[in-house]
């Protein structure tokens, strides 16, 4: 079952990011991103949220995403970025949360990268569950609108090498041709408008801020899903059906700032 509501009010949904409170400690570039989410039933997530954490909801539904995206120039601090290992691939798979002061963020089930170094770096500090795989992201743009992204096809491939990851050798592979850019929608907003994640660390549950520009989002279409990822965290049923919502995003620069209680609020 579902945590009882929060006893302060939820925050509203907003394309404008709050401001960071006290240094940035990481900046980097998050390009050429597919959102793919299904709906699902609330109580069917709950057990996945750390500790004072429930699954937020929209219009009575909450999701399940699956996001790859292309990770660039990652570095502490304002930058300069961290040579080789600050760009990488990466998928997700991810919940949407609230905590009891009503701050909205996200859950991470999974993170694959194709950097070691930083799944072993993430773990340690972070405590998010980053596995190692092979990946790999190609672009083909020869029905691309002149001067538009509209057209291109995007390929983002996966398997797992991660020995801790069951199973092993899971696999990803999505195949999405980016359309005309949209005003976003309310599910837009619900799923793109956050301003960090919900995680575990030294067995408290820590609120990690970020902050970035509003996401310009494109329409997508769906050409291809063959993925194990999803399975592989416990939804064995979700990819053998069509998303419910499938968006692009050329990208955005985001910066993070220190881990918080995620029982104080924002100040």
């Amino acid at each position: 079952m579902t945590e009882p509501r929060p006893s302060v009010p939820v925050e509203p949904v907003s394309e404008d990011a709050p401001p960071l409170r006290g240094p940035v400690v990481m900046s980097q570039d998050w390009r050429d991103l597919a959102y793919l989410h299904w709906a699902v039933d609330p109580d069917r997530v709950a057990d996945r949220m750390p500790a004072g954490v429930r699954p937020d909801e929209h219009d009575g539904r909450t999701y399940v995403g699956l996001v790859p995206f292309t990770m660039v120039g990652a570095g502490l601090g304002r930058g300069p970025a961290v040579p080789w290992l600050g760009t990488f691939y990466e998928t997700n798979v991810r919940l949407y949360s609230v905590d009891t002061t009503g701050r909205r963020g996200v859950v991470f089930l999974s993170l694959d990268s194709n950097r070691l170094g930083v799944v072993a770096g993430a773990r340690l500090a972070f405590g998010t569950p980053y596995r190692w795989a092979r990946m790999s992201h190609a672009v083909t743009d020869a029905g691309r609108t002149p001067g538009s992204r509209e057209g291109e096809v995007h390929t983002w491939s996966a398997v797992l090498r991660d020995r801790l990851a069951r199973p092993r050798g899971a696999t990803s592979r999505v195949r999405l041709r980016v359309g005309a850019p949209r005003e976003p929608t309310p599910l837009d907003l619900f799923l793109s408008a956050r301003w960090g994640l919900h995680t575990r660390v030294a067995r408290r549950t820590r609120y990690v801020p970020n902050q970035h520009p509003p996401w310009p989002l494109h329409a997508g279409e769906l050409l291809e899903l063959e993925d194990q990822l999803v399975t592989s965290v416990g939804f064995p049923d979700l990819a053998a059906r069509p998303p419910d919502h499938v968006a692009f995003s050329p990208g955005v620069h985001t910066v993070f700032g220190l881990p918080v209680d995620a029982r104080r609020p924002r100040r």
